[in-house]
């Protein structure tokens, strides 16, 4: 028998789509070169497409009117379920002016440690009890090993490069491997998930999600820093300021037309 899941638990996963595909597009017009800039808004279109899935998913389930784009672009900050990770900035911990500028080590770190992670989510949610969301991993797994294999190609490639790169690579895993703690805590929607047999167990990934990592860190002559201090809770609703400023940007032409037709 087939279980739905639990409406927070693919709003969780929607969120995290929508804001790293919002953050990745920010390099549209922006890329080191023509082919990363492409290939973010590629990653971003993917991205965003997944979000929309799942979107469409959870306001069936809900009903009383939910669409996709009510659930995009009329939550506030604090009713929205993605790791704190995602709705960083892009300027890393070395940049000279980090109001302005773009630290493209970053972004391929983030990119890195989460779609590490989602790869491994979505193998296992290809078995989910929840039909529409089954469907949605198997989609999304063929997009998010291209993400993996770009991120992993550009951690290597700037960790094993020049002193500067690897600075910036090694500055960008320090600043940002903190916040994949959150992967590892359960919330109450991905309890209610898993009982059901809809979700994953993201602990029981933590095994192959670190092979992952520690493997491609090595092979990149950078050093995985010590896991602890503060614990994101973003899937909670509990986030950094960040998300707020990304939320108005993407938001505001949909609030200011609210119903409008393109």
């Amino acid at each position: 028998m087939s279980a739905n899941a639990p409406v927070d638990y693919l709003l969780h996963l929607a969120d995290n789509a929508l804001v790293l595909g919002q953050r990745n597009a920010e390099w549209c017009g922006h890329g080191p070169a023509l082919e990363e800039d492409i290939a973010l808004a590629n990653i971003s279109l993917d991205l965003i497409g997944q979000s929309r899935l799942l979107y469409q998913h959870a306001a069936a389930l809900m009903g009383g009117g939910a669409t996709e784009d009510k659930l995009a672009y009329f939550r506030d900050a604090n009713q929205f379920r993605n790791y704190t990770l995602l709705e960083l900035p892009h300027h890393g911990p070395l940049a000279a002016n980090a109001a302005a500028d773009r630290d493209y080590a970053t972004t391929i770190v983030r990119n890195f440690l989460y779609s590490s992670l989602m790869l491994l989510v979505w193998e296992s949610l290809q078995s989910s009890q929840d039909t529409q969301l089954a469907a949605i991993a198997a989609k999304s797994i063929k997009e998010t090993r291209y993400h993996l294999r770009h991120a992993r190609d550009w951690l290597i490639r700037l960790g094993d490069g020049t002193d500067e790169s690897h600075a910036r690579a090694q500055a960008a895993i320090d600043h940002l491997m903190p916040y994949t703690q959150e992967f590892w805590t359960v919330s109450k929607a991905e309890a209610d998930a898993v009982s059901t047999g809809a979700g994953v167990d993201a602990r029981l990934l933590r095994e192959a999600w670190d092979q992952e990592v520690d493997e491609a860190l090595a092979e990149a002559t950078l050093h995985r820093p010590q896991a602890g201090g503060y614990l994101p809770r973003g899937k909670e609703g509990l986030h950094s300021d960040h998300l707020g400023y990304v939320l108005a940007e993407m938001q505001s032409l949909a609030r200011q037309h609210p119903g409008a037709q393109w």
